[in-house]
């Protein structure tokens, strides 16, 4: 073997840069050792904590070129990577400080992320088999009648009650369920019930999602509940007014992994509440647990079946993985909601779901052409050629965004972007969100109404896509150029998590994107009443079927899809692989890959 793989286009500099880094440590490392090191950087950039040699070893790697005309790579065989590993001195066993780490199983760790794995496995069984101390269980069952009053005999268990008593009565409770199903609210009456058991005591809460929309939509949440909650009203009072990103919570520095709270210096809280957990990944899912004393409860909320985080892990699916293993301790602190209270049976956002979520292809099918009869909330439509795209989009684009390029008061104009957005799975390509929204600008200027050439026009809808802890501004934070009503100077408009209006100058704006159309991945943690949702005319390694499920399952009221039958069949085909060892660590035996 030559230095030949390491030029292969699937690698980055980052990981030529380790691999060297390997090679110049161990004096006499090999080939392999030296490819093995760009494969564990490389896999960690494309979501895996490790590389699983026994699933590699011997194949062609990677299975499908992103570049045209790149060659895959012939991986050695097993054999040849465990004895040049095992006689390299920068790989070590787990526990010892090398840069990489080789377990019983085979799997190839970069050191950092064997450490998180096993740390973030070490403190959820660590509080799963806790119990929390105090509880008054007379008041907890009075306030659970009170909370969900049994007015209809059913069969079916109410897992919002089994999930507020789980929480009040265990360290850790993880709450998931589908759009609709009640986790707000369930959160919600648990913090109430917390809130009485604490009596006079006050009791210290910490509200949290990954980014500033799922803050702000929690803490909006939180806030319509404080007038409706069955409850007296000073229990109403002492709920958490404000939420905030988990980098915020944990006081990140800019520019830095490191934060101001970590095992050595917990976070002053009693409860922590952190929601839209499938979007958390490992590193910060580990620092996260390190930082929360061990007297307090943790309470995570999400939705397994969605795409899972952008960087390295699918934490919250491997914790909702063996839910039904009844002889493990995690597996009681795991409650899923399923009962939809937003949408009807018959309403086609769930119908379509479900569909999704099951693998039912032909019911998919069904329920995106008329053979099944056209549901209420759903539309869908053959994928137009690229040339016939801009001509197609311009109804939608008109109805969608008409109404809030005519306005000029902020608020009423975020509002109303709010209501519509196009997704794509993409970001390259013609139906990617690059040349999407370029479409969407073309189609606005030819109707005048936005200027041509001209960056900072009137109603430009803008996403942040990188934290500025200096203008508090995150990662997915969406707002909106309009000029100042009293300079007439561009401003740039968003609401903050207390629905108040602040305003910064364009051109200090953090890394930023025009998001008339954004990805799916993008739009996790947000709702919109309307979505097109375009899929591409090729299939991808990202189009799968979790991606589909969480696109259409951010509408609210109407989705419609866009798509070539084919390539929805092979997305529905195709799941989210994740390689790590935290599923094995938590449930015990030989897992699967995440999916």
């Amino acid at each position: 073997m030559t230095a030949a793989p390491l030029e292969h286009p699937v690698f980055s500099e980052i990981d030529r840069h380790f691999a060297r880094l390997v090679g110049r440590l161990s004096a006499s490392a090999s080939p392999e050792v030296i490819l093995a090191a760009a494969l564990a950087s490389c896999q960690r950039r494309e979501g895996h904590i490790c590389v699983d040699l026994r699933r590699v070893a011997g194949t062609c790697f990677p299975k499908k070129p992103e570049e045209e005309g790149a060659v895959p790579i012939v991986l050695p065989t097993l054999e040849s990577f465990l004895t040049a590993l095992k006689a390299c001195p920068a790989v070590g066993q787990p526990g010892e400080f090398r840069p990489l780490i080789l377990d019983s199983r085979n799997r190839l760790y970069l050191h950092r992320y064997w450490e998180y794995e096993s740390n973030l496995a070490q403190a959820i069984l660590q509080r799963a088999q806790e119990t929390a101390e105090g509880v008054n269980t007379a008041q907890l069952r009075d306030g659970l009648e009170r909370f969900f009053p049994a007015e209809v005999i059913s069969a079916e268990p109410d897992f919002q009650k089994i999930a507020a008593e789980t929480a009040v009565k265990r360290k850790l409770c993880v709450i998931s369920g589908g759009p609709g199903t009640g986790k707000t609210r369930t959160v919600g009456v648990l913090l109430a019930l917390l809130i009485e058991q604490a009596g006079q005591k006050p009791l210290r809460i910490a509200l949290a999602a990954p980014t500033g929309k799922a803050a702000a939509r929690l803490q909006e949440s939180i806030k319509k509940l404080r007038t409706t909650l069955p409850c007296a009203e000073v229990i109403r009072e002492r709920l958490p007014e404000e939420a905030s990103t988990v980098h915020r919570l944990l006081g990140s520095a800019p520019d830095s992994a490191r934060f101001r709270y970590n095992a050595e210096n917990l976070l002053p809280f009693d409860v922590v509440v952190v929601d839209e957990a499938s979007m958390v990944d490992l590193a910060l899912m580990a620092k996260l647990f390190a930082a929360i004393p061990r007297c307090a409860r943790v309470i995570l909320l999400g939705d397994k079946d969605q795409l899972a985080s952008v960087e390295a892990g699918a934490v919250l699916g491997d914790i909702c993985a063996g839910a039904g293993d009844q002889s493990c301790a995690l597996s009681s602190c795991i409650v899923e909601l399923r009962k939809n209270f937003r949408f009807g049976v018959d309403n086609g956002i769930f119908a379509l779901s479900q569909a999704i979520n099951d693998g039912e292809v032909a019911q998919v099918e069904r329920l995106l052409s008329d053979k099944d009869g056209r549901r209420d909330g759903l539309g869908s439509d053959n994928l137009p050629s690229p040339s016939q795209l801009k001509e197609r989009l311009s109804e939608a684009v008109l109805t969608g965004f008409g109404e809030a390029m005519r306005m000029r008061e902020p608020l009423a104009t975020l509002q109303a972007l709010s209501r519509f957005r196009i997704l794509c799975a993409l970001r390259q390509g013609p139906y990617g969100v690059e040349a999407v929204n370029r479409l969407v600008e073309e189609i606005l200027r030819e109707a005048r109404l936005i200027p041509a050439r001209e960056r900072w026009y009137a109603g430009r809808p803008v996403m942040v896509t990188r934290n500025d802890y200096d203008l508090r501004l995150f990662n997915g934070d969406v707002g909106v150029i309009l000029p100042h009503p009293d300079s007439g100077e561009p401003r740039a408009w968003f609401l903050g998590a207390d629905n108040t209006l602040r305003d910064v100058s364009p051109l200090r704006l953090p890394e930023h994107e025009t998001v008339f159309a954004m990805t799916v991945h993008k739009s996790q943690g947000s709702e919109f009443e309307r979505v097109l949702f375009l899929l591409p005319d090729r299939e991808s390694p990202v189009l799968t079927r979790e991606l589909i499920y969480t696109g259409v399952t951010r509408a609210s009221q109407r989705v419609e899809v866009w798509f070539d039958a084919g390539i929805l069949r092979a997305a529905l085909a195709q799941t989210v692989e994740r390689t790590s060892g935290l599923r094995e660590a938590l449930w015990g035996g030989e897992q699967t890959p995440s999916l």
